[in-house]
C-alpha cells in the first residue's frame, strides 16, 4: 500500500512539474515568437534603421505646379504626343491639372538667290503649341516622367518645362482686335467721361 502511494504521488507530482514546465516553455516560446515578429515587422517598415535617424530625414522637394511645352509643325502629330504624355503622367501617379492648346504661331520664312536680294524660294510656316499642367510633382517622379517624355518624343517636337506664370495664362486668349480699336479711338477722343472727371 505504502508503495503504490509513493507511485501515486510521485506520478502526480512529475505531472505537475510537467505541466508547469509546459507552461513556462509555452508561454517563453510564444512571447519570443511575437517579438520576433514585432522586430521583423518594425525592421521592414524603418529598413534597420533606429527611429530618431528616420525623424531627422529631410522632406522630398515637391513641385508646385509645372507645365510641360511641346511645339511642333505638325498639328496631329503634336496632339498625339501630348495625350502619350498625359497618359505616362497618369500611369505614374503624377496629377495632371488640365491640359491646353494656345493659338498657332505663323512664320515666313524667305531664300534669297545667292548674291542677290531677289528672293529665290518663300515658305509659310505654322508652329503649334500643346501644354499638359501637372501639380505637386515630386523630384524622383519628374525625373521620370522627363525621360519618358524624351524617349516619346518625335521628330520635328520640343519639350520645354517650366513654371507657370501669369504670361502663359494670358498667351492663352486670342486677343479681340475690334475692342483694342475702339479703346484706342476712344483714347484718341479723350478718354472716357469717368477719367475726364477724374482730370478735372
Amino acid at each position: 500500500m505504502k508503495q503504490r502511494i509513493n507511485e501515486n504521488m510521485i506520478g502526480s507530482s512529475l505531472v505537475r512539474f510537467l505541466k508547469n514546465n509546459w507552461n513556462l516553455t509555452s508561454k517563453q516560446i510564444f512571447r519570443s515568437t511575437s517579438y520576433m515578429q514585432h522586430q521583423q515587422m518594425r525592421l521592414k517598415s524603418d529598413l534597420y534603421e533606429p527611429d530618431y535617424l528616420i525623424s531627422m530625414e529631410p522632406d522630398e522637394p515637391v513641385y508646385d505646379c509645372l507645365n510641360l511645352q511641346l511645339k511642333g509643325y505638325d498639328f496631329a502629330l503634336l496632339e498625339a504626343t501630348q495625350s502619350q504624355i498625359h497618359k505616362y503622367a497618369e500611369v505614374m501617379g503624377i496629377q495632371v491639372d488640365e491640359c491646353w492648346a494656345t493659338p498657332a504661331q505663323q512664320l515666313k520664312v524667305q531664300k534669297f538667290k545667292p548674291g542677290g536680294t531677289a528672293i529665290d524660294t518663300e515658305y509659310h510656316l505654322n508652329i503649334y503649341e500643346r501644354n499638359v499642367q501637372v501639380i505637386d510633382v515630386p523630384a524622383w517622379a519628374l525625373g521620370t516622367l522627363l525621360r519618358v517624355a524624351r524617349a516619346t518624343l518625335p521628330e520635328g517636337c520640343t519639350l520645354n518645362v517650366h513654371e507657370h506664370t501669369i504670361e502663359h495664362e494670358e498667351i492663352r486668349y486670342v486677343p479681340d482686335n475690334q475692342l483694342l480699336e475702339l479703346k484706342q479711338q476712344l483714347e484718341d477722343m479723350g478718354g472716357s467721361r469717368a477719367e475726364k472727371k477724374k482730370k478735372k
